[in-house]
């Protein structure tokens, strides 16, 4: 017998063979395509693109190769396996093999030439990480201007000092999953439009003005929300050239490029987020409508959706329970105190009598992980500072009286995981 006793996995005479020393696991793969290697395993990141991936083209029995979803998004785009000229589970190479469902792990073993490549095993990870809700939430800039923090008990804190360029009817949204971004809006000085930005950190500071990138329109009376976990769409805004744009923003808060979307353009509309899969509604606005539309995980605006309940422009939106949401207040040519839920799968249902001061130019956005608050806007005798808390389940409560100063046309979003 030659070679070392170590390793001679029957440790007596008879054949030697090296003692198994695990997969060796490579870099995580993000091309679109992939030669693998037997005795490898492989994290193959489809984020941006497909992957095909090639078998090697002999194998011995024994030989083993894992794929591994690294970013969970082989639901989008699956990986291809091209069996190389030998079969897969009995089938010849001609057969088209692809794993698409997001979050698997594909354990291939070669078995020998008749039944070639087999999964020992081809499993989902069900569980999928999920994002812890936001706790906290900022009103900030309208007219006037100021910035009052939400805790996660619903307080609203003392006005803070404006930072950025004061202006009024901006759309705001949560984004990164812990932070906030306010997007466009008209200048208090001269009532001009602007595509500037100020994110805001998961501490609730607010940054200075971020100027517009090339190809970002400027807007006001916009609306915003949250979509697919941790981005964020604006929608809509003032003017017949603007009303039908939105603008997808990433989840370090850069805003991309005009796009046109499918719905009726719109201006002092609201969204927000809903469900479990990351999408987006948007509903109500000029003139004077009741109809929505939903965007889904990836951002895409769909269809005009049948209108519900009474229409009517500058509302609120407020998300509750972790999953719904819930359009009130607005008006329809005279000041109303109406609200209209909106279930876990996007059905929005008929007015419920809202409490609370019937008032235009209002926000709303979640809090507490599950609730929600709408606060501020302008009433007929002139701006409050009320707010209305909204319960896990829906219901709006009667005014709070209001912190800060009384102000219409500021919008609000939700920032931090930690309460």
């Amino acid at each position: 017998m030659s070679g070392p006793v170590a390793n001679n996995i029957f440790r007596s005479s008879g054949v030697v063979v090296a003692a198994a020393g695990g997969l060796s696991w490579q870099p995580v793969v993000t091309a679109s395509t992939l030669s693998a290697s037997a005795g490898n395993g492989y994290w193959i990141n489809t984020t941006s693109n497909a992957c095909t991936i090639t078998l090697p083209g002999s194998a011995t029995a024994g030989d083993q190769i894992i794929f591994v979803d690294y970013a969970r998004t082989w639901g989008t785009n699956a990986i291809i396996i091209d069996s190389n000229g030998l079969n897969y589970q009995g089938q010849p190479d001609t057969f088209t093999v692809d794993y698409d469902t997001s979050g698997q792990a594909v354990n291939l073993v070669y078995s020998g030439a008749t039944i070639g490549w087999t999964p020992s095993s081809d499993i989902v990870n069900a569980l999928e990480p999920v994002q812890p809700p936001t706790q906290k939430a900022i009103f900030s800039f309208g007219q006037p201007s100021f910035t009052n923090l939400v805790n996660s008990s619903g307080v609203v804190a003392a006005n803070v000092t404006q930072v950025g360029t004061a202006r009024g009817a901006p759309a705001a949204a949560t984004y990164g999953g812990d932070k906030a971004i306010f997007f466009g809006g008209a200048k208090v000085s001269d009532d001009s439009t602007v595509g500037i930005t100020n994110l805001v950190s998961n501490s609730g500071v607010v940054g200075s003005d971020v100027a517009k990138a090339s190809g970002v329109r400027t807007v006001a009376d916009v609306a915003g929300s949250t979509y697919g976990g941790d981005k964020a769409i604006v929608y809509g805004g003032y003017g017949s050239t603007t009303n039908t744009k939105y603008n997808l923003i990433n989840n370090v808060g850069v805003v991309a490029a005009d796009a046109t979307g499918a719905p009726t353009g719109r201006q002092g509309s609201a969204g927000s987020k809903f469900g479990s899969a990351g999408e987006a509604i948007f509903a109500y606005g000029t003139a004077n409508i009741n109809i929505s539309f939903i965007v889904t995980d990836q951002g895409v605006p769909g269809s005009d959706r049948t209108g519900v309940g009474t229409a009517r422009k500058y509302i609120a939106c407020a998300s509750f329970g972790g999953d719904r949401c819930v359009f009130a207040f607005g008006s329809n040519n005279s000041y109303l105190a109406v609200s209209n839920k909106v279930s876990n799968t996007g059905v929005v249902a008929s007015d419920t009598s809202a409490v609370g001061t019937p008032r235009i130019g209002v926000t709303g956005t979640g809090y507490g992980g599950d609730k929600g608050i709408i606060a501020y806007g302008q009433v007929s005798s002139g701006k409050t500072n009320v707010s209305n808390l909204v319960s896990n389940t829906g219901v709006v409560a009667a005014d709070t009286s209001g912190v800060g100063t009384a102000s219409q046309a500021g919008n609000s979003a939700g920032y931090s995981t930690s309460a």
